[in-house]
Parts: C-alpha cells; structure tokens; sequence
C-alpha cells in the first residue's frame, strides 16, 4: 500500500474521496473515526478552504447575549456565537453582556483599517537605498495605480519606509473592503514590485516580503499603525451595579488595572488586558476567520478610570484585529449561519462584526477582572471548567 495520501485530480471533494482518505489513515495508524466523518456540510463547500478532507472538526459552540453595542455599524441587541472547548468561557463572557448591557451597552469605534505587505529592496549601500526611498515618494501614484490593477476592493493607502543598512523595507498599507485581505495585497504588492524593479536602476534583489508585514504575528509595530482593524470599545459602568451584580467597585477594579500595568509592563506583554484572546478566538472559529490571525488581533491596550461620580470607565483598544465578512472561511455552511444570526453576512459588513467583536472583548474583560477581585475566578472554573 502505497503512503501517499489518496487523491483525486478531477473530484477530490466527495464524500467518496474523504472516506478513502479515512480508511487510508486507520489502516496505517490503526485509528477509528466515530466522529470526524459525521457531517452536515457538503465536501464540495470546502474547496478553496482545505486540502486531503477527511471530516470536520466539531468544536462546541454557545451563545453570549443580548448584548447591546452602541456602533456605527452594529447598533441594538446581538446575539453573539462563540466555539470553544474551555469550560466557564461563555458564562464569564455571558456575565459581563448583561452588565455591559445594563450600563446601556458598550460604545465601539472603528477608527483604522489597513493590511500591509512589506517587500524589501536590497542595494549597494546605504546612500543607493535612501535614494531609492525618494523615488518611491515621488512615484507613489503610479505605484498604487499598478497595484490596483490585481483587485476591485483593494486601495494602497500609503507606504510607509524604514531603513537598516543597506536594506529599504517599504510596508505598503491598503484597505481590503470586506475581505480580511493578505492574499489580496499580496498580489497587488507584487504587481508594483515587478514594475518598480522594471523602472528603477540599480536594485540588487527584492523580496516581497521582508518579514516587517508581521503575517501572523504580533508585533509593536501593529499596535502604533494599525493591522486589519483598529477598534475601540468603551463603557462607563455605575459603581452601583458593580457591586450587585459583580461583587466589587470601580475603586478596586482602577487600582487592579494599576497593578496590572505594571505586571503586564515587566513581563513584555503585547496585552495590558485580562484575556481578549479568548474572545477573540471563539468568535473567529465561529465566523470563518483565519484563526491564526489571532496571533495579531489579541494584542490589546486597555485604559481605566473612575468619574467625578465614582462610576467605572473601561476601554480597550485592539490596534490590530483582523476579519472578514466575505471569502475564505466565511463561505462555510456553518459560519455563515453565524454570520446570518448576527447580521454580518457579505459585503459591507466587516466593519459592524469588528464593532461586535470589540463590545464581547470588552465584556470578557470587565467579567474576568472582576472574578478575579471578588474571588470567583477559580471556584468558576471548578463548578464549570471540569468534565472529568
């Protein structure tokens, strides 16, 4: 028996072709599948988002909700979806809906969008590369038109230059329309690098990327210019309510924040928040996002403060959150269905998921750090968290 895995060129997404690639792997791992062949989707839904499919992986998925987001593009009360396997997740998230809710909802903002490639142009010396610079400043026009040429949604936005030795990085930022957009930019940044390499003497090489784009990863570079979306989501909670339904005050939960800083300061953190990344990452597998994407859009910024009322405001601003409303894995059966229930499906809607997603970051934020101060954090987990 051969060891490659089966496939087939002309129709390799049927049911046919997953269960010969299941019975291929129990027979040379001696593995049972009870329940990845166990579907609703067709095989065929998932070209263009998988290869070698066998099945699907069945993640629990919950509700969070009402939750009241004051937008400019989510406005009212949502119901929100949210997959995860970790246990208390949702009712945490669930708990601070309602006090977010209660305090007349979360007020979210988009303030900036943009998706960069970061190509790299290599020069005799430091002097050939600063020139090089200038000229990419003066041609910019003709720069964007080319890479414009890929793609109906895509516009370069700007380019921003940083030089190391002999080395020019040019981090090209678009704006991608509802697609989240690193394919998109891509192609277009390659377009503008071939025709700069065809208009401009003297460049050694070039790499399309150079790693300053940070494709999956995060970096501080993110969360001073902005990657995907930059929200900010805001909520000025009475200290009334707090105590009720949370067990603390607004003076306890600022001088947390406080120390937290510090905490978050001397351990390098890209976070000075609770754990946005949990969140963040329920909703994604919920709604088709590229979940590796994670690894940028959990960094976070929060900012707290008591009012000359003693009443608690609480921000978070994620600088770098990246999602989509249309292609990749928001064409999936089942991720639609969650974009549908949220009124986050197809084009002209990325920007009011965005807004939905900061408001349920923020409601995680407040639940946790207040079960933390009131003592609840660990005795949730073993009522909740524990299945075996």
């Amino acid at each position: 028996m051969s060891d490659r895995i089966p496939r087939n060129p002309e129709n390799d997404y049927s049911e046919e072709m997953a269960q010969q690639r299941r019975d291929f792997v129990s027979e040379k791992t001696s593995t049972t599948f009870d329940n990845v062949g166990h579907y609703s989707i067709d095989p065929a839904a998932t070209a263009g988002n998988i290869e070698n499919f066998i099945g699907v992986a069945q993640v629990p998925m919950g509700l969070v909700g009402p939750l009241r987001v004051n937008g400019e593009h989510a406005s009212g009360d949502f119901y929100v979806p949210m997959a995860t396997s970790e246990g208390t997740l949702i009712a945490s998230y669930n708990r601070g809906a309602r006090l977010l809710s209660e305090s007349g909802g979360a007020k979210v903002t988009v303030v900036d969008d943009a998706m960069q490639r970061a190509p790299v142009f290599v020069f005799d010396d430091a002097r050939a590369a600063r020139d090089f610079g200038h000229w990419v400043n003066e041609n910019f026009d003709e720069i964007a038109a080319q890479a414009e040429t890929t793609t109906n949604s895509g516009k370069l936005r700007d380019i921003q230059q940083f030089a190391a030795g002999c080395l020019r990085y040019l981090r090209f930022n678009f704006t991608t329309g509802d697609a989240a957009g690193q394919n998109m930019v891509g192609k277009a940044t390659f377009v503008a690098c071939e025709w700069i390499a065809a208009n401009y003497p003297g460049i050694k090489r070039y790499m399309l990327t150079g790693a300053m784009d940070t494709d999956k990863k995060h970096s501080q570079l993110n969360t001073l210019h902005t990657r995907g979306k930059r929200v900010i989501a805001e909520v000025t909670i009475p200290n009334d309510l707090l105590k009720s339904r949370m067990n603390t005050s607004a003076e306890a939960l600022f001088k947390a924040r406080s120390i937290n800083q510090v905490g978050a300061f001397m351990a390098g953190s890209h976070n000075t928040g609770a754990h946005s990344a949990n969140g963040i990452t329920a909703i994604f597998i919920a709604t088709g996002q590229d979940v590796a994407n994670v690894a940028e859009s959990s960094a976070a910024v929060i900012y707290a403060d008591v009012d000359e009322d003693g009443n608690y405001y609480l921000s978070i601003t994620i600088p770098s959150l990246i999602v989509a409303t249309y292609g990749g894995g928001t064409g999936l059966p089942t991720q639609q269905e969650c974009l549908n229930l949220l009124g986050c499906n197809g084009a002209g809607k990325v920007r009011k998921l965005a807004e939905i997603i900061g408001a349920t970051v923020l409601a995680g934020e407040i639940s946790l750090m207040s079960a933390v101060l009131a003592g609840d954090w660990v005795t949730s987990h073993d009522a909740l968290g524990r299945n075996r």
